[in-house]
């Protein structure tokens, strides 16, 4: 496993390793580190689908607001270090910010996110969330080149914008919704779930089954959103709960569950840790 913590390294290798090899892959696979299982399984993926699996490891400042918590999220690099050379990660790129970031913040292109996808939900609470996020997203495919790139559905509206950034610019990589890993007992696992106490672990199991009622509900041949978000909200109860939402993938409200293509989401604090869940239906 090589590990590049320059822009000019990753960029020497990409250049050399796509002249030796012009008929393999690359996969990306995006992170801010602190791996757990969830990250895995997009590596083993990537591992899966490509010859040459990539994995950054930075948390990015452009996608933090004023008041979130990017000084203290979590970063773990010795040991994310070993995590990826035990899953068989080719190269590690992790850099730090001024090589990401290389000008003064008044000189930096930015960007604006889809006003109707990105102003809702996640957006909705943390404006400007989604402009950092395919800042950062867009850097890194102009660095690596993959064929694919790897996300998990656990961040829906995420890999949704992102997907939405690759159509409309047309860059040639396929984005890979990756499933939602979760533990023994259903919670989604999350990089935020280490600020939880045992008793909040068990308080955060009703977001998880919150979305498994939903589902039962529907199997029973509910489909009024509203009737189903009641019967969330009834599970969640005790919960500080942000939102609980039934959208389709452009993120529109919808009255009734349509096959294929609807979108359960759920926010929730608990011990005032952000979890975020979703079901894709």
């Amino acid at each position: 496993m090589q590990v590049f913590t320059t822009t000019q390294e990753l960029r020497e290798f990409i250049a050399q390793y796509k002249s030796q090899n012009p008929t393999k892959t690359i996969g990306l696979v995006p992170t801010m580190g602190a791996l757990h299982k969830g990250h895995l399984s997009l590596i083993e993926t990537s591992r899966a689908h490509c010859d040459c699996t990539i994995v950054s490891l930075f948390v990015n400042p452009t996608q933090f607001g004023a008041n979130e918590d990017f000084s203290q999220y979590p970063r773990k690099k010795e040991a994310d270090l070993h995590i990826c050379n035990k899953a068989g990660v080719n190269v590690v790129f992790m850099p730090e910010i001024e090589q990401m970031y290389p000008l003064d913040s008044t000189l930096q292109i930015t960007f604006n996110a889809p006003k109707a996808m990105a102003n809702v939900l996640e957006g909705k609470t943390r404006p400007g969330h989604f402009n950092g996020v395919l800042q950062i997203v867009l850097k890194l495919f102009n660095l690596v080149r993959p064929n694919k790139a790897f996300f998990g559905q656990k961040d829906a509206q995420q890999l949704l914008i992102v997907q939405k950034m690759v159509q409309d610019l047309f860059l040639p990589i396929q984005i890979i919704p990756c499933p939602i890993v979760r533990n023994e007992e259903g919670l989604a696992l999350s990089s935020r779930n280490a600020y939880l106490s045992a008793n909040g672990i068990q308080q955060a199991l009703k977001i998880s089954a919150s979305l498994n009622a939903t589902t039962k509900a529907i199997m029973r041949g509910i489909k009024e959103s509203q009737e189903l978000k009641r019967i969330a909200l009834e599970i969640l109860e005790g919960l500080e709960v942000e939102y609980f939402e039934i959208v389709n993938h452009e993120l529109q409200p919808l009255e009734q569950i349509q096959k294929d293509s609807t979108l359960i989401l759920v926010v929730a604090r608990v011990e005032g840790v952000r979890l975020l869940d979703n079901l894709w239906f």
